[in-house]
């Protein structure tokens, strides 16, 4: 996990990253969301693609209807529907009159470990897209990749003519993404994870965090790193059964205490991913090996 980089952050300010994407940061950072939500802007002035519109604050809403100008809004598109992400979907629409066309609705009463994450319940889209489909502006197109893991509903975009995929949360440029249970399911995010290591996407514009210019090597990295959290739980368990919370300073000596609930949500997503795999069982609170 990186450190937060000096003050002051660009919040508010319309940063071009390529011809056709302009990036503007909300004002929401927290030790989940680093710096803040990351908006993205696709389009060359003629009509543009509103990327993630991010949370219910009405200084970041302002800023994007600042740095959109008079530009037609063609479609407001979200990744997934955590707080973070999705609430200025409504009144960003209202303001422009565009539909709101991305990742599915949902809503559950799982809130997850961190309080910006929960779900938000009144998404409510024009348009859901599938995967493989695609929406066109001028001079852009963008098509949707299903990445289930981080939550089920969760998208990518990619942007044909640059070879760029908006990762939303399911890789962020600074830290690995929390899967939280039920909703969140650990084999689904492998499964998304070797889907991006089949393609090959040109750069990752993550909704948290710097751009990844090196976006295979970072896939196969977290691979990795998923691979070794799983065989440190059961190296643990080779020395006795353990409640979820147990494995936490284990695993995670140092960890920043508001990082614990979702350090022990990501272990508790690997032991129900290793539970359907005949590899642990669970009696009680407690995990034990098969």
């Amino acid at each position: 996990m990186a450190s937060l980089p000096e003050q002051p952050w660009p919040t508010g300010e319309a940063m071009r990253l390529e011809p056709l994407v302009r990036r503007v940061l909300a004002p929401n950072p927290s030790p989940y969301t680093y710096t803040g939500t990351q908006t993205y802007l696709v389009g060359d002035g003629n009509g543009c693609a509103v990327i993630d519109p991010g949370p219910d604050d009405p200084l970041h809403l302002s800023a994007l209807l600042s740095c959109i100008g008079d530009e037609p809004v063609v479609a407001i598109m979200c990744t997934h529907t955590h707080r973070d992400h999705s609430p200025a979907s409504r009144a960003l629409a209202e303001a422009t009159g565009a539909p709101i066309i991305g990742c599915a609705p949902l809503a559950l009463d799982d809130s997850g470990p961190r309080a910006d994450a929960s779900f938000d319940r009144a998404y409510a889209p024009d348009r859901v897209l599938g995967d493989g489909e695609a929406i066109e502006g001028p001079g852009w197109t963008l098509r949707a990749l299903a990445t289930p893991g981080h939550v089920s509903n969760h998208l990518c975009f990619a942007l044909e003519e640059s070879s760029a995929l908006f990762t939303g949360d399911h890789i962020m440029g600074w830290s690995t993404s929390v899967v939280v249970p039920p909703d969140g399911d650990m084999a689904h995010y492998m499964a998304s994870l070797e889907l991006l290591a089949t393609r090959d996407d040109r750069v990752y514009y993550p909704a948290h965090g710097e751009a990844v210019e090196k976006p295979q090597q970072l896939v196969r990295g977290m691979l990795g790193h998923r691979r070794q959290r799983e065989r440190q739980i059961l190296r643990h368990l080779d020395d006795g059964a353990l409640e979820d919370a147990g494995f936490v300073p284990l695993m995670y000596p140092g960890l920043d205490e508001r990082l614990h609930g979702a350090a022990r949500m990501s272990v508790l997503a690997h032991l129900i991913d290793l539970e359907r795999r005949g590899v642990v069982v669970r009696k009680g609170e407690a995990w034990h090996k098969t």
